[in-house]
């Protein structure tokens, strides 16, 4: 690290980086949406984009068209933002990665992020992401950390990665950090599976919450708290009207306080194979009702 500092770069104070993807590691949007919340919330600056040419597959990541008064039309295509926000109450200053999980040359794209991280001298690295588990929405969102040192799961109080299996751009992205020598870590979300689409501004929270202490710095919520708090009486108005659906969250609440003692309950579970077992649950419940 502390290469010599490019042209046109900013001066930071001790910058976090702080990024998230959409797409498979990111259910109900929740951790973009948190990235999002932050860059909105501190006024953050553009600082460059990575041209989506090299990294995105248009026919899976299709750019879209806007009118802008009804006559201009235009083109947004799919590609990921860096901007920086000056933090003038803390002794910190924040860099935010934001867009589309990219569809081809993982290994150069982590490269340009790294070299940038590498000339901005960035300390540390957070990687939010959320993920479809098997919990219920009535309760508090469990949020994940791993580290994969043991000295920065020490330095955060999370615990080492010990996940083995398939993997997104951020688990990807984490490694190429560490293995550059930045302190990475990463914060996941669980978002119940069968409320999966967007947005999920409890979970958006959760991962706020989670974040502040690690990065050091107060995190002002502004609407998100009363936006949280409405999702869920929708959803538990959406449960009332439907006794099966009540019945399969209470199954969940109560798998839930059977594994309180598991010192790790969150592990990563496979959307469709979850859709798959709440529809056998539906079918069952019918069938004892006939």
């Amino acid at each position: 690290m502390n290469s010599p500092r490019p042209s046109g770069l900013p001066e930071l104070r001790r910058p976090v980086m702080i990024a998230a993807f959409g797409g498979w590691n990111d259910a109900g949007d929740a951790a973009s949406s948190a990235v999002e919340h932050l860059a909105l919330t501190w006024d953050a600056t553009d600082l460059r984009e990575i041209d989506g040419d090299d990294f995105y597959d248009y026919q899976s990541n299709r750019p879209t068209i806007t009118t802008v008064d009804g006559v201009t039309r235009r083109i947004a295509w799919p590609s990921t933002s860096v901007s920086y926000a000056r933090l003038p109450d803390a002794d910190r200053d924040v860099v935010f990665v934001l867009g589309p999980e990219p569809n081809l040359r993982w290994r150069a794209f982590c490269s340009q992020l790294v070299e940038l991280a590498d000339a901005l001298d960035v300390e540390l690295v957070v990687m939010m992401g959320a993920l479809l588990a098997d919990t219920p929405h009535t309760r508090p969102v469990p949020v994940s950390g791993s580290a994969e040192t043991s000295a920065a799961a020490t330095r955060f109080g999370l615990s080492p990665s010990k996940y083995e299996g398939p993997t997104g751009i951020t688990g990807v992205l984490q490694d190429a950090f560490v293995q550059a020598g930045v302190p990475s870590i990463s914060l996941w979300a669980a978002v119940p599976h069968y409320i999966a689409h967007p947005p999920n501004p409890k979970a958006t929270v959760a991962l706020l919450r989670r974040l502040e202490p690690i990065i050091e710095v107060p995190i002002p919520l502004g609407r998100l708290d009363q936006q949280a708090r409405d999702w869920q009486e929708d959803v538990d108005e959406m449960m009332s009207d439907d006794d099966d659906m009540a019945a399969y969250v209470r199954d969940l609440e109560e798998r839930e306080d059977d594994e309180a003692g598991d010192e790790n309950p969150m592990v990563e579970v496979d959307g469709d194979a979850l859709a798959a077992e709440f529809e056998k649950y539906l079918r069952r419940r019918n069938e004892g009702s006939d």
